[in-house]
């Protein structure tokens, strides 16, 4: 087990915080080595990450990025608006101002919020969808920065193309190939202009994300159900972009939501750290999360986003609930109220997401398309209306509106907690409840992720392996039944393989921003099982990076 740092669960002490002012200092003032492989532009499977202090998120990335976005956009004719957006991480703010100058200097028409206030990651895809909506030229994309639920000192930056949600790997590795030629190159070409000549600009235009995204919510929502129900429902937003959101929603709707914490803060002070120690604003952890724990009594319902929104954390009187629990129980909720959904419309997970959906779209006798990890997969199928709900393990999802629109295309917090409130309005029984009874008649899995580390060596023999070369034929006691390397929804490669058996499974993958692969397991059968699973895990893992090495 892994082990838990003594900070974990407790607010950080003041001589901990990170320095803020020496974290936006450095951006401004370090730059990268284009040969040093850490200070390059690297786009992950959420963009590009990093922090001022190493050098691998500073302002000359920013600079060098946003100019490849340009590129890209004038190459593919993407000449609408481009949707800029951003969180409340330190970063972020010096990253929005520097993306501005390239955007405004390279004739790009920008939409940011008004009095320029962050905005959160499933806004600029619902606003993106909404002004393409019926068009065929003029299709407008969009920037998100952001690192995420990550520690206060990084920063992030996303695309979204004309499709609404992230950028997928081809589009991806041409941004980045350009980026990081522009490095090389001490970014001349580079086109920019001062902030205050772009902020003045004709190209720049106010956009009001919040009430747009806000009024639309009865499009996918049961906005009247859950206000006549009269639950009482808090939010923490940990500091984040939904902060704005709710009370717009509460006042909207007639909806009974309280904010138990409005501070925003660049240093996340008031976030309880997580188990390694580290703030970090994951509204999955029940550490990061001990502070709405503590409150969940005063709440009939109670929920959180990261700073971004793309991300949900569900809190009943009785737990924060574990995602794959809720995003089972959301499926279930979903298939059987949106009647105006097609009988074929089916349900989008990740390779390494709960087979508990599995067994929820057996029963409601709807398809299953499994991709490999990262929101990007699910696009084309959001789009075409052949899932009506894409989700992810680490607590992302989004899903279709009543008519079978594509709400956002991209993970949505307050749209999930929202979905929360209407099942528990509905159903009369909290999601956690829901769930139990889900469990009775399907099973009640277990399941945990285990990290190991991970080099460039055993990054290349994951992604090497084929079905025939992985030599295990029973897990867990039981025959394995499937040996993937690719994903069978769409057939993309995983980048590593996922062993599976009649009650249980395992799946191993590099991470995209950290030197570990990730070990996900899961057993129907109970805790001693999982542990079989996971010892047969480890040892192919041992075998495997032990060969040739």
């Amino acid at each position: 087990m892994p082990v838990v740092h003594s900070d974990a669960g407790k607010l950080l002490a003041p001589e901990k915080l990170e320095n803020i002012p020496a974290l936006v200092s450095a951006y401004y003032t370090e730059f990268p080595k284009p040969d040093d492989m850490s200070q390059r532009v690297a786009f992950g499977t959420s963009g590009h990450r990093g922090t001022s202090l190493l050098c691998s998120f500073n302002e000359e990335h920013i600079y060098a990025i946003t100019q490849a976005v340009c590129e890209y956009r004038k190459a593919h004719k993407i000449d609408g608006p481009l949707f800029l957006g951003g969180d409340t991480h330190a970063l972020s703010e010096a990253a929005f101002r520097s993306a501005l100058e390239v955007l405004v200097a390279n004739d790009v028409n920008v939409r940011i919020a008004p009095n320029g206030k962050y905005t959160a990651t499933p806004a600029v895809s619902h606003a993106i969808l909404k002004w393409n909506r019926g068009r065929t030229s003029g299709l407008a994309d969009g920037i998100i920065i952001t690192p995420s639920h990550n520690p206060p000192r990084d920063g992030g930056f996303k695309y979204n193309p004309p499709h609404g949600g992230p950028a997928d790997t081809d589009v991806t590795k041409e941004i980045e190939k350009r980026a990081n030629a522009y490095l090389e190159n001490g970014n001349k070409g580079v086109h920019i202009m001062h902030l205050r000549s772009a902020l003045s600009s004709p190209m720049v235009q106010e956009y009001d994300y919040i009430r747009s995204y806000v009024e639309d919510l009865a499009q996918v929502l049961d906005m009247k159900a859950i206000a006549a129900s009269g639950l009482s429902l808090g939010v923490d937003p940990l500091g984040g972009a939904s902060l704005q959101m709710w009370e717009p929603i509460a006042d909207t709707y007639g909806i009974n939501i309280e904010v138990v914490n409005k501070t925003v803060d660049p240093t996340f002070r008031f976030v309880p750290c997580d188990k390694d120690g580290k703030i970090r604003m994951d509204c999955s952890s029940p550490y990061a999360m001990s502070r709405l724990l503590d409150m969940r009594d005063r709440f009939d319902l109670s929920f959180a986003c990261d700073p971004d929104s793309d991300r949900h954390g569900i809190v009943t009187r009785r737990e924060l609930m574990n995602p794959n629990h809720f995003l089972s129980v959301a499926a279930w909720y979903l298939f059987r109220t949106r009647k105006n959904w097609p009988v074929q419309r089916g349900i989008g997970k990740t390779l390494v997401t709960s087979a508990m959906l599995d067994r929820v779209g057996q029963e409601a006798k709807r398809p299953i398309i499994e991709v490999p990890v990262g929101f990007k997969w699910f696009v084309p199928y959001l789009h075409s209306g052949q899932c009506g709900m894409g989700c992810e393990e680490s607590a992302g999802a989004s899903f279709l509106c009543f008519d079978g629109e594509p709400w956002s295309t991209d993970k949505d917090g307050p749209l999930m907690c929202l979905l929360a409130a209407e099942m528990t309005s509905v159903e009369q029984a909290s999601p956690s409840e829901l769930y139990d009874k889900i469990t009775e008649r399907l099973g009640a899995p277990v399941y945990q992720r285990l990290d190991a580390p991970a080099d460039d060596t055993v990054r290349a023999k994951l992604k090497a392996l084929t079905p025939e070369s992985v030599p295990l034929k029973k897990l867990g006691d039981a025959p394995v039944t499937a040996i993937l390397t690719h994903a069978p929804g769409n057939n993309a490669p995983i980048g590593g393989v996922k062993v599976v058996s009649e009650n249980g499974w395992f799946a191993v993958r590099p991470s995209g921003t950290e030197a570990i692969c990730k070990v996900y397991t899961e057993s129907f059968v109970g805790d001693e099982h999982l542990k079989s699973i996971q010892k047969d895990a480890l040892d192919f893992l041992e075998k495997l990076f032990k060969e040739k090495s």
